[in-house]
């Protein structure tokens, strides 16, 4: 393509190269392997920094996937400029988490009904409330119904977003499980906060690679099996959004 529709920061193509619904891991290597193994006649869209982008079909439906690389700030970015300039309605957060609440183990599902977080992001907002970051229920409803027909075990709740990889309060998980929190991660909130703004479609979809109190670690096989069971459960949520 010699001319672009958009003006986009980060993602350089036309609104016809992106379907309705983006898969976005926070890995663009996982976003070129979900397209791979997943997709049907991938086409890349994107390789701007190398956030690669690509659309294909999963089942007879237009699916694209794309990395949001780490943390709230990126993923605000790239959902900002897929919701707003290149017409995306839906954004699935696919990624990794370190499981919590008692009850959640390596390899669990997790599907995100909300996300708290400690990122002023919200802050940016002219609300006369503090917003809660919360899915689309519809994309929620999906998500359940996809990992049960799938025989994929999941827990449903409230997750935690941080801004921080390395928190230097060495409490904060202790007290994120004693307020209920199933998990944390970096970028749920962001997308939840930037789908309400964009008056959009969200959902998060997360594996469990590890556990705070437990010790649970998965093994690189076992990571890839999982994260191949949440993968699955998100495209087949793409496909009933659609």
């Amino acid at each position: 393509m010699s001319q672009f529709e958009t003006v986009s920061a980060c993602i350089r193509c036309d609104k016809e190269d992106i379907a309705k619904v983006v898969l976005m891991p926070g890995d663009p290597l996982r976003a070129k392997f979900i397209a791979e193994n997943f997709l049907e006649g991938p086409t890349l869209f994107n390789d701007v920094r190398n956030m690669l982008g690509y659309t294909g079909s999963y089942k007879g439906k237009r699916v694209s996937v794309m990395g949001s690389g780490m943390g709230i700030p990126s993923m605000c970015l790239y959902a900002h400029e897929l919701y707003t300039q290149l017409g995306v309605d839906a954004i699935i957060r696919v990624g990794s988490t370190g499981g919590l609440a008692d009850g959640v183990h390596a390899r669990d599902v997790v599907i995100a009904m909300s996300a708290a977080t400690n990122s002023s992001i919200a802050e940016l907002y002219d609300s006369p409330v503090k917003l809660a970051p919360t899915a689309d229920f519809e994309m929620l409803r999906g998500a359940v119904t996809s990992a049960e027909e799938l025989g994929v075990g999941y827990k449903v709740g409230q997750v935690v977003s941080s801004d921080v990889f390395y928190n230097p309060r060495p409490d904060a998980a202790r007290r994120y499980r004693d307020l209920g929190l199933l998990c944390v991660e970096m970028e749920t909130a962001g997308l939840y906060i930037e789908a309400q703004a964009s008056r959009k479609k969200a959902i998060s979809i997360l594996t469990v690679s590890d556990t705070f109190f437990t010790g649970e670690s998965l093994s690189a096989e076992e990571r890839e099996q999982s994260f191949t069971d949440m993968m699955r459960v998100s495209l087949e949520t793409a496909w009933r959004t659609i």
